[in-house]
């Protein structure tokens, strides 16, 4: 081989020799930053790493053409399978950067007026009157105002709620009113004909942020509990509306314990903010904030973590694991025209969705439903932590941006990876369903009409209590 050919070949060994190293320390770099794994398995990672930089350094370098090609497919291989590493840190990163953060909830607030009014714009409704709720109690329905305020002048009537606000609409006794879109929804859904003669005039988007204000504890020590609330809408999780699952999860680190407490989306229960009952359901339109006041109430807990998610993020989760496979105990057909079969059924997302919020099939309704979606909760965790989670795990990553709100923290959650890594501990699980008995009543959203409602049972409530103060 002549002098410049192996000139040639020599810088080539030099340049792959540096980028393997450039390569190896960026991952090295971003494990630490990340920071999951405990120091003993990082220092083990690192020495592992040098090491076999060192061994394919040296056969890049020495003597000899069946080492040096050697050396050439083991870096190559390194450095793609680092590359790979790499892309899965960053995303990882991304991930970690949204907890704790996105702590305000959106809601859009609508100035409805008849169809067949002059109104056309908002400044028709200058010196006009227009109906909402009591703006003290509702920070959403207070920005509302001031913000109508600063176009025009009018004379404000508070309204004891929704119903009497559309009402009072309909029967010309306002000339506007003030509502939000998920408390639109719950009137179409009770009543779509409300709306045939109705019109939204202008819509504001109101930000507010999430008051929720938690204890410090160490979450690899102290017990805690964690409140996952589902709501019935897709796209934009900072959405209020209302929340269809409510689960207490209650941890308790030093003895890995977990207890999933389950709560009828029906359940009645008191709102202390309004100083009044309704369903937990409708505590989602008032914001997580809401719902955990209730949920603590009812239990007589602090919830220290809240997780919120809506449809999108579970079809996405479950359509990127590949599907979950549920062991239902009924034959039916939800309200969205799937049927499920007696045993082992194959799931979409959709076709999960529709399996977990379907009641109206069963005599039992909301009974069925809330062990209907602990299955399929069961389901997800099985797959999470089935090998195939690898293949997937940037799509899925990607997919949960922006999909859930909570605020625990990244520090937190990275804290709490590191200590079930560091001790690979099992858990014992266990799971309550709150119960009660079938009942009419009056509630906050409507004060004037009566719903239906599951009235707590004191001994299921009291049950409940005594497990989660045994786990904590």
């Amino acid at each position: 081989m002549s002098k410049k050919k192996n000139k040639s070949k020599m810088s080539f060994m030099k340049y792959l020799s540096i980028f393997l190293l450039i390569v190896s320390v960026l991952i090295l770099v971003l494990v630490y930053f990340i920071n999951v794994l405990p120091m003993d398995y990082f220092i083990v990672l690192l020495v592992l790493v040098l090491l076999v930089d060192l061994i394919v350094i040296k056969l890049l370098l020495c003597n000899g053409v069946i080492r040096n090609v050697i050396g050439v497919l083991l870096s190559i291989i390194l450095i793609i399978i680092m590359v790979f590493g790499i892309t899965y840190e960053l995303n990882t990163i991304d991930f970690l950067k949204q907890l704790g953060f996105n702590t305000y909830k959106e809601e859009n607030f609508n100035i409805l007026v008849l169809k067949d009014s002059e109104y056309n714009d908002l400044n028709n409704l200058n010196n006009k009157v227009i109906g909402h709720l009591d703006n003290n109690l509702h920070i959403g329905v207070n920005k509302t105002i001031k913000k109508i305020e600063k176009d025009i002048d009018f004379d404000s009537k508070i309204l004891i709620d929704i119903n009497e606000l559309v009402n009072s609409l309909l029967n010309r006794e306002v000339d506007a009113i003030i509502l939000e879109d998920a408390q639109i929804s719950m009137l179409k859904e009770d009543n779509n004909d409300l709306f045939n003669n109705i019109k939204i005039l202008f819509t504001f988007n109101i930000d507010t942020e999430i008051k929720n204000e938690k204890e410090n504890i160490d979450i690899t020590n102290d017990s805690y509990n964690i409140l996952i609330t589902g709501v019935d809408t897709y796209g934009n999780i900072t959405k209020v509306s209302r929340s269809d699952v409510n689960m207490v999860i209650s941890v308790n680190p030093k003895d890995n314990k977990i207890l999933i407490t389950s709560i009828p989306r029906d359940y009645y229960v008191y709102l202390s903010d309004f100083s009044s009952y309704d369903k937990i359901t409708h505590t989602g339109i008032y914001g997580i904030e809401t719902s955990i006041k209730a949920v603590e109430d009812l239990l007589d807990i602090d919830i220290n973590y809240y997780i919120k998610v809506n449809f999108t993020t579970l079809i996405d989760i479950i359509d990127l694991l590949g599907g979950i496979e549920i062991d239902s105990n009924y034959e039916f057909t939800s309200i969205d025209g799937y049927h499920y079969s007696v045993g082992k059924n194959y799931l979409n997302g959709e076709e999960a969705l529709s399996f977990a919020r379907e009641r109206k099939a069963f005599s039992d309704g909301d009974r069925i439903r809330i062990k209907n979606q602990q299955l399929v909760l069961k389901a997800i965790i099985n797959k999470l932590l089935s090998s195939k989670i690898i293949t997937n795990y940037n799509n899925l990553l990607n997919s949960l941006n922006n999909k859930f709100l909570t605020n625990m923290t990244d520090d937190e959650l990275t804290k709490l990876i590191k200590w079930q890594i560091d001790g690979m501990y099992s858990w014992n699980i266990d799971n309550v369903s709150l119960n009660g008995t079938d009942d009419y009543q009056y509630t906050y959203s409507y004060q004037k009409q009566l719903l239906y409602v599951m009235m707590p049972d004191k001994e299921s409530v009291n049950n409940a209590k005594e497990k989660i103060n045994s786990i904590m």
